[in-house]
């Protein structure tokens, strides 16, 4: 199972929300290019970048943030947040993101997603699916949807997707636990998609859980930020 570190950026800073909250925003660092250097000094591979400032604006905001990382690391970087055209996509991986996460525009604006992994491939192309008692939420959470999660991955399955990242609203930055349930549930339905868990990781112990419920990757924010898992302890999972 992949590890994950992830790095949210509002206003060039490293911060972390809780259940997707602008209101409950900490700061953790200043510089999110000092952040990903410590993951890759650490011998982490991956890296989950998250412009929060382009969620809600609907177009990438902080990609010189990314290009600084992309340009300073080796790390593989998936890059999300605000990528709603062909524009914003082509700027994404110009900046050196090796994948995108397409969220809100994979609710509002299909036929652009499904162009998208026609043109640069499954490989490149994360359906973001965001729930919330296992309804789509779209725009950085502020909104919701009426589109079941389970009709929402069918559709996109059928259509190629390989990837997706599952993030369960109610557990994102809560540290009470990741939404193991939910993610055995689609894995039963799907049992051949790359899932990379999101939200609620707490320890090592939970990231065990999630390895031996078939979990292709996990996604780790405010756990590392607040000291509950360490990175030598992310360094040495297997």
């Amino acid at each position: 199972m992949e590890i994950i570190p992830a790095i949210d950026i509002i206003g060039g800073k490293c911060v972390r929300l809780s259940q997707g909250d602008y209101t409950q925003k900490i700061v953790y660092n200043e510089n999110p290019l000092e952040v990903a250097k410590q993951f890759e000094a650490a011998g982490l591979l991956r890296l989950h970048l998250v412009d929060l400032d382009g969620a809600k604006a609907s177009h990438i905001v902080n990609h010189q943030t990314l290009q600084a990382i992309s340009s300073q690391t080796k790390l593989k970087i998936d890059f999300g947040g605000g990528i709603k055209s062909d524009k914003d996509i082509r700027i994404a991986f110009d900046c050196g993101a090796q994948q995108i996460t397409a969220g809100s525009i994979a609710v509002k604006s299909r036929d652009t997603v499904l162009h998208w992994l026609d043109e640069y491939g499954a490989e490149k192309i994360i359906l973001g699916a965001d729930v919330k008692e296992e309804m789509i939420a779209v725009s950085g959470w502020q909104e919701n949807s009426s589109i079941n999660l389970f009709g929402f991955l069918k559709d996109y399955v059928t259509h190629g997707i390989q990837y997706v990242i599952c993030t369960d609203i109610s557990k994102d930055g809560m540290l009470q636990g990741s939404s193991v349930a939910l993610y055995k549930k689609i894995l039963r339905q799907f049992p051949a998609l790359k899932l990379i868990a999101s939200g609620g990781v707490s320890d090592k112990n939970e990231l065990d859980v999630l390895k031996k419920a078939g979990l292709h990757g996990a996604i780790i924010g405010k756990a590392i930020y607040e000291g509950k898992i360490s990175l030598v302890e992310l360094s040495k999972f297997d």
